[in-house]
Formats: structure tokens, sequence, C-alpha cells
């Protein structure tokens, strides 16, 4: 894999990790051989998971759901990390118009991220807030200022998040049903997959300092973690008004089309969950 020339650092990408005869094979599988959670919202992603399960109230590692072995047509896809195979992995559905707002993966819970794209291309937004008072050049009010970066992911691609587009740059999939290139093409979207690879971070304690989205960091000093649900109702909101849109009055449905979490984690816990994968491994 190459690292990408650009801004965020650390984004490394391959084109055609597979070929397309593969990926037909593989989307053969995930429309007729396996069986999706029933989406609750339409239009909806939806999720499965293999070795440990995402929690989506926490962002770790859920340790009472026991570890699923992979399944044969996912080995030869797994990326090696270290010698070793990832602790967890996610394969998501997204239908036209579906995305992910933007979020950072939890720095304790885990170090390198991977993504295989598979069907439709789609651009993933990369972005990054300088806090007001940095040295960085800031706006007339003194108000942090925010830089982001499209990338393009074809089909068939991987993708490794690392250093800074790992760590200090969210990332997220815009809710549309068409991207517009940077040449002004527009293109539709489709039924597109994801495959998304996590290993473990040793010892569950991130380094890196940064407090507005680390985790172990913001514990460190105090700071009390804001769920990502919360985070992306905000978002999501101020997506809709830049785009004119007008949202409804909502309901417990509409919180959950906003928020983007999978249809078998709607019920949100606002309980605070210390995270324990140090004491976690592949049996």
């Amino acid at each position: 894999m190459e690292e990408l020339p650009i801004r965020p650092r650390g984004l490394k990408f391959q084109a055609d990790f597979i070929t397309p005869a593969h990926e037909a094979k593989l989307l053969h599988i995930f429309q007729h051989e396996l069986e999706w959670p029933e989406s609750r919202n339409p239009g909806a992603r939806l999720s499965l998971h293999y070795g440990y399960t995402f929690d989506y109230k926490t962002f770790g590692i859920d340790p009472e759901i026991p570890y699923k072995p992979f399944p044969e047509w996912l080995r030869p896809l797994i990326p090696k990390e270290g010698g070793r195979d990832p602790e967890q992995v996610c394969l998501q559905y997204y239908p036209p118009g579906a995305g992910i707002p933007p979020h950072v993966d939890t720095h304790s819970a885990y170090d390198q991220l991977y993504a295989l794209s598979l069907g439709s291309a789609v651009v993933m937004q990369f972005r990054h807030t300088e806090p007001a008072g940095a040295k960085q050049a800031l706006d007339g009010e003194g108000d942090a200022q925010r830089e982001s970066v499209d990338v393009d992911l074809p089909p068939r691609s991987m993708m490794q998040m690392s250093g800074d587009s790992r760590l200090h740059w969210e990332h997220g999939i815009k809710k549309r049903k068409k991207d517009v290139l940077a040449d002004g093409t527009v293109r539709m979207r489709a039924d597109r997959w994801s495959i998304t690879y996590r290993w473990l971070r040793d010892g569950a304690q991130c380094e890196c300092g940064d407090e507005r989205l680390c985790d172990t960091a913001q514990r460190r000093k105090g700071i009390e973690r804001e769920y990502r649900w919360k985070q992306q109702k905000q978002e999501d909101t101020v997506e809709q008004v830049e785009e004119g849109k007008v949202l409804g009055n909502g309901g417990s449905q509409d919180e959950n089309r906003l928020a983007g979490i999978s249809s078998e984690s709607t019920e949100i816990d606002h309980r605070h969950h210390e995270n324990s994968n140090a004491l976690l491994s592949p049996p």
C-alpha cells in the first residue's frame, strides 16, 4: 500500500485489492447467503460482526458477546498487521443515500484501521478542527478553523488509516444519493458494502494526548466523554441546515436515523462503560 500525498498524513491506499470476479462472488454471498439483521429504519446501514462484536454504545468491544470465528469467505481478505489477525471485523451494507457521521474510532480500544470498499464507489470526507487559541490561522472571531478533504473510494480498494488520519482527523460519509467529484462530475450512488478491520490496542491506553478526540486523554483530564450518538445528531442537524433542508420534530425513529447507528443497536445506553479490551484475546 502507498501513502496518499495529501493531508491527512498516514492515509494509505491500494486500488484493486481484489479482482472484479472475486468482488462479484463476494457480493453474491452478501446478498444471498448472509442473514442480515432486520432494519428498523428504511435506508439505514446494516452491520454484521466477526471476531469480537463492535459495541455501538461504548464504541469498543462488547465483552458479553462470544468471539465469532471468521467465515471462509473473509479469510483471503484479511490484511496482516504486525503478523496477526484483526480482533474485530465489521461488514456493513450501505443502501443508496446512507452514510456515517464524522467520527474517530475509539483511541484506547483500537490501533490500526483498514477498510475495504465493495459495490458502489463513495466519497469519504476527512476533517480536522484546529482548536481556538492554537498557532494556526483562525477566523476573525477567534473560533476554531475546520479543514476538510474528500477522498474517493472506488470499489475493490483497500484503505488504511494510521497516524494523523487515524487519530487526529474525523472521517465520515455524507448521507446523500449522489457525489460530486473534484472535476464536477455527478455520480449516483448504488448499493455499497464495506469491510472494516480493527486491531485492539495493547493495554487499551492511547498516548496521543488529543483531548478533543482521544478518550484516554479525556479520562486523564477528567473530561466526561460525549457519546457519539449525541455528536452525530448535532452534525446531521448542521449538515441538513447547510443543504437547505428542514428537519421535522422527530421521534425515536428520527433520532435513530440521525444517529446513523446499526439497526441492532437502536436503544442508546447513557451509562459510562470503561474499556476492557486489555482483557480480551481471541480463543
